[in-house]
């Protein structure tokens, strides 16, 4: 239980289509090499506040946002490890801070305000983060197919490739099965690099003559506008009707 993670990096995200992906694949396979996850089915929950304030903060695009979630790399038991992680942004630099914990002392510790599993400078973060947001709970089940990549001459570069991404409302558990609302079009793939400093000449090359360009994009966000915020808007309407 005392496994811990601190993350400091950016993170760029794209959007590939299928040429677009096997082009990456095949002019750098001499640099890119799977890594210790491979090709997984990551499974997240996502948490927010009733009125789904983190999200609808994040959404505006300020200097500083925040969120917090639960994820496993594959279909996770009771007792299996998953990791609760508190994600920050602060102007383009992603700080991300984890710890492993398993999946029943997870439930019993975000889900249903028990105690802490362990105490960590992690664990305490974590705690003050779901005093300050008052009635934080389960909001969305986020899953997708993940292609996890080092750079073979520079451990600090990473690069994933994400695919058949789903989210649903219901059926929150980490153990569940796959399966929701798509939130990318059928072949697109979606790329996030993520490096400590500034973007490897090989890497700004490959996007140039690809002529891929980086966008803004957020899993739980995508679902939030297409489907929670419409479903919000429906309740709404017929409270008032």
């Amino acid at each position: 239980m005392a496994y811990q993670d601190v993350f400091e990096r950016y993170e760029y995200k794209y959007l590939l289509n299928a040429s677009q992906k096997a082009a990456l694949l095949r002019e750098n396979e001499n640099r890119l090499a799977l890594d210790q996850y491979g090709r997984t089915t990551i499974r997240n929950i996502y948490y927010d506040t009733d009125n789904f304030r983190l999200i609808r903060e994040s959404l505006d695009h300020p200097v500083y946002k925040e969120k917090l979630r639960v994820r496993s790399y594959r279909r996770a038991n009771d007792e299996d490890m998953v990791f609760v992680e508190i994600k920050k942004k602060f102007e383009d630099v992603v700080y991300k801070r984890r710890v492993a914990v398993p999946k029943t002392a997870a439930g019993s510790w975000i889900d249903e305000g028990g105690n802490t599993p362990i105490r960590t400078q992690i664990t305490s973060e974590i705690d003050y983060f779901l005093s300050f947001y008052e009635g934080i709970s389960a909001k969305a089940f986020i899953s997708y197919e993940r292609e996890a990549y080092t750079c073979t001459t520079d451990p600090e570069f990473r690069l994933t490739l994400d695919e058949n991404i789903f989210a649903r409302d219901t059926d929150l558990d980490l153990g569940s099965d796959i399966w929701g609302d798509s939130l990318l079009p059928e072949g697109t793939t979606l790329m996030e690099v993520k490096i400590s400093g500034a973007m490897p000449v090989w890497m700004a090359r490959f996007l140039s003559s690809h002529g891929i360009r980086k966008i803004t994009y957020s899993k739980y966000g995508t679902y939030y506008k297409d489907y929670l915020m419409t479903d919000i808007h429906q309740e709404r309407s017929v409270i008032y009707a």
